[in-house]
């Protein structure tokens, strides 16, 4: 290359220098805008979002117990937005990040929980049921009801059956006394098309007329009389009809109290003869 062509060249290198050095400098604004973005993001969030988020982030991980910790966090939050969060994970492969989560999306809000929670009452995993069962309870949402009857009356699982007449007692929706009637009196309630086999289990027992006892109609006055009186039923479940039966003060129930309040169970005995009391009072108001 001649000296005129060197001169050349430089000169039209000095005319690019400058837009050079702004092409790059566009280049480095551009590389780095996500992280100034994110910066800047990270300064507007509360201690509270930036925990939310950093919770968030750990249900995507591959470690089961993690994504579990992360759920137990974010539930014990108590926020909505932190409930909100914790959504995806009823749908967790794990089935105790997905019974952790059932508890935690609480903070939502009541209806909102239950119309989130009773697609998992048909969850394969038992333990899952139960646990979404006993959240659902604590909605106290009349919403669960009709799900959670028909958990009761139909699931193959003892421990999902009782948790679901807990929750139904928490809940005290008169429109559960069927099922709940059902489950501890069977002779007492309208003819079905299917055939249920008659429950044995003494927590599903229970339950059933503890529950009836929470709701207090005296719809269920009945049924618990007909638990009280079968001596054939374990004591468990007398001792609860007598507690129900003294919680409705139906009139109706004084003599079947009166007789078991002479039960050789001293319990038993005690309980049926506190409910009649409870019955006199009621009577003299």
């Amino acid at each position: 290359m001649g000296r005129k062509e060197a001169q050349k060249a430089q000169r039209i290198s000095d005319g690019l220098r400058p837009q050079l050095r702004g092409i790059c400098a566009l280049c480095a604004a551009l590389w780095l805008s996500p992280f100034i973005t994110f910066a800047q993001d990270s300064r507007n969030l509360t201690p509270t979002q930036v925990e939310i988020e950093k919770q968030q982030q750990r249900l995507s991980s591959s470690d089961q117990e993690e994504r579990r910790d992360a759920v137990m966090k974010l539930g014990g939050m108590r926020l909505a937005a932190a409930s909100e969060a914790t959504l995806p994970a009823l749908k967790d492969p794990s089935l105790m990040v997905r019974a952790a989560a059932a508890k935690a999306i609480l903070s939502i809000g009541d209806d909102e929980s239950v119309a989130a929670l009773i697609p998992l009452l048909n969850d394969k995993v038992e333990f899952v049921r139960r646990e979404t069962a006993y959240a659902l309870g604590l909605t106290h949402s009349r919403g669960a009801t009709a799900a959670l009857s028909e958990r009761l009356l139909n699931d193959k699982e003892h421990g999902v059956r009782g948790a679901a007449a807990v929750a139904l007692g928490e809940i005290a929706d008169e429109a559960a006394v069927v099922a709940l009637v059902g489950t501890l009196a069977p002779e007492l309630s309208a003819p079905s098309r299917t055939k249920r086999k008659r429950e044995q289990n003494v927590f599903v027992l229970r339950a059933a007329a503890a529950a009836l006892g929470q709701i207090r109609s005296r719809a269920g006055t009945a049924a618990l009389i007909a638990a009280l009186s079968n001596e054939k039923f374990p004591d468990d479940v007398r001792r609860e009809a007598a507690k129900s039966l003294g919680l409705i003060g139906d009139p109706a129930a004084a003599p079947a109290l009166r007789a078991a309040s002479t039960a050789t169970d001293p319990f038993l005995s005690e309980i049926a003869y506190e409910a009649l009391r409870k019955l006199s009072h009621g009577l003299h108001r």
